[in-house]
């Protein structure tokens, strides 16, 4: 009497269905290692750089910029931002650096020198001015060259004012001792102003 073999049939159906499973996710897995070339070749990462990587900054304190137009014979607001003393690492070299906070722009870029005449603007113990040659950029073109300027620095209250002169009388005498504690106060001073503006929002 012959053994029935349909089991066997059964069995070799199914391993043979499992071989063409197999077969068809090869075949999947093949497709997808096929490598697409990108349309466009993105041009290589540029490393863009601000002019200040060999410079220590040894002042900050926030503040709005004027400067006087001669030919209308009024002042022009030119920003608000940080503006900051900038002390070269080999050099010693301290140049004062204004960016407008929000579009970075030059505002201010010259030498701080012991020739430079810092006076108090219209009165005001927060606010000073002081005539220089300056090379930011022009307010209408964009171009930077050397022009002659009279720029006026306000800031939030007297206290913020007074570190901003006390740094720049000292770098002008070449006294670049406690100039870590001066920044700090500045920046606690800037702080605290801020703070206080939160609260009268308040109330």
């Amino acid at each position: 009497r012959k053994p029935p073999t349909r089991i066997f049939e059964m069995a070799d159906d199914a391993e043979n269905a499992g071989a063409d499973a197999e077969g068809e996710v090869e075949d999947v897995e093949a497709e997808a290692k096929v490598e697409f070339k990108p349309l466009i070749e993105l041009p290589p990462e540029i490393d863009h750089k601000s002019g200040e990587e060999d410079e220590d900054v040894i002042f900050k304190m926030r503040t709005k910029m004027f400067r006087f137009v001669e030919q209308s014979k009024e002042w022009k607001e030119r920003g608000t931002g940080d503006v900051r003393f900038l002390r070269h690492k080999s050099s010693d070299k301290v140049r004062v650096l204004m960016r407008a906070e929000k579009t970075l722009r030059v505002r201010a870029n010259h030498p701080l020198t012991p020739t430079l005449e810092l006076k108090p603007h219209a009165g005001s113990d927060r606010a000073f001015t002081y005539f220089t040659p300056d090379w930011s950029e022009d307010p209408e073109t964009g171009v930077v060259e050397q022009r002659n300027e009279l720029f006026a620095f306000r800031f939030a209250n007297a206290e913020n004012a007074g570190k901003f002169k006390e740094g720049f009388e000292k770098i002008q005498k070449g006294d670049f001792t406690g100039l870590d504690v001066i920044k700090q106060d500045a920046e606690d001073a800037e702080k605290a102003a801020a703070g206080d503006k939160k609260e009268e929002k308040k109330e």
